[in-house]
């Protein structure tokens, strides 16, 4: 019996507004209502959590409560480091008093981590980058990156950091925008305790191929986290997993098992016009079809041809495994 376990962030069950629906996509939830949504879910063991925690004021043990009655726990703290009080930055605000607000956020979700025993403080800092040509002084705005999440990770080194990079949005140009950037940047901040968090659809729609980026990572002794959902390549969709690029979603399960990477399989999705848990079930459904899959490939004969560059076979051998492993 499998032991592999499967995550998602607790947005995926939140509901959502865009520039058209600005009355929304469903009436607002609270954290707890999406804890108790993720506890329906079949297969799902952790979540990752926003913080502050949406909806109300909640504290730590009211939301504990919440996870203990849905039998989920926490993988990891997402600090909101994207909202308007960013708009500028976070980071890489121009304004001190942002940065330091920046820090402190991090800083207690660094404590929320501690509280619930969780894997990580992840950052996405959206709202780090530029939109217009001469907006910035390039070197300034990197240094103030390495320097913001350096400082974090030094004074919490019994934690761990880990940074989703993306392209683009909200920013037109992310500061960490890719695997190889992100990977130049945590090499000269120097820390053990920093990673990526590797996100397959940015990765998609960073024109990279995950499974190379997954290696990428792996090479360097930095991926410490991913989640997987799924887009058509021209933004960031957050589709259910395996729905578009099921090859290419098994290359890279298949590329974390040859290198025995371990973590938890986990889904960054934004299910706006679907039932949140029937689509948490259908992405876990094919995330078990891949595991199966992993299980009966024929790995020495996609090795011996991959040794010869041999796209058909290799593809072949994929295609037998992942699609009659349902």
């Amino acid at each position: 019996m499998s032991n592999q376990r499967y995550g998602a962030g607790i947005w995926h069950f939140a509901t959502y507004v865009d520039r058209y629906a600005t009355d929304g996509y469903g009436e607002p939830r609270t954290i707890l209502d999406a804890i108790d949504l993720a506890g329906q879910v079949r297969d799902l063991s952790v979540v990752d959590l926003n913080y502050p925690f949406f909806g109300g004021d909640f504290s730590n043990e009211q939301v504990g409560a919440a996870l203990a009655k849905a039998e989920l726990d926490v993988i990891g703290i997402t600090p909101e480091i994207y909202t308007r009080a960013f708009a500028k930055g976070s980071f890489t605000n121009p304004d001190p008093g942002v940065r330091r607000l920046t820090h402190e956020l991090v800083t207690a979700a660094a404590g929320v981590v501690r509280h619930f025993g969780a894997d990580y403080v992840k950052l996405w800092p959206g709202q780090d980058g530029w939109d217009y040509p001469f907006q910035v002084d390039h070197g300034t705005l990197w240094k103030a990156s390495l320097d913001g999440v350096g400082a974090l990770a030094s004074e919490n080194p019994d934690l761990k950091f880990v940074i989703e990079y993306k392209p683009r949005e909200p920013r037109v140009h992310m500061s960490f925008d890719s695997v190889s950037r992100t990977l130049l940047g945590i090499e000269r901040i120097g820390l053990p305790n920093v990673g990526i968090l590797l996100d397959f659809g940015h990765a998609l729609f960073g024109g990279e191929s995950p499974a190379d980026s997954a290696q990428l990572a792996i090479d360097y002794g930095r991926l410490f986290g991913m989640d997987v959902n799924d887009n058509l390549r021209g933004w960031d969709d957050d589709m259910i997993a395996g729905t578009v690029h099921p090859i290419e979603l098994f290359e890279f399960f298949y590329t974390l098992r040859r290198n025995n990477w371990e973590g938890v399989w986990q889904l960054d999705q934004f299910p706006f016009r679907e039932d949140s848990v029937a689509a948490a079930d259908l992405a876990i459904d094919f995330l078990k079809a891949t595991e199966r899959a992993l299980d009966k490939l024929d790995v020495a004969g996609v090795v011996e041809a991959q040794s010869r560059h041999d796209s058909v076979t290799a593809l072949r051998l994929v295609q037998q495994a992942l699609f009659t492993s349902y």
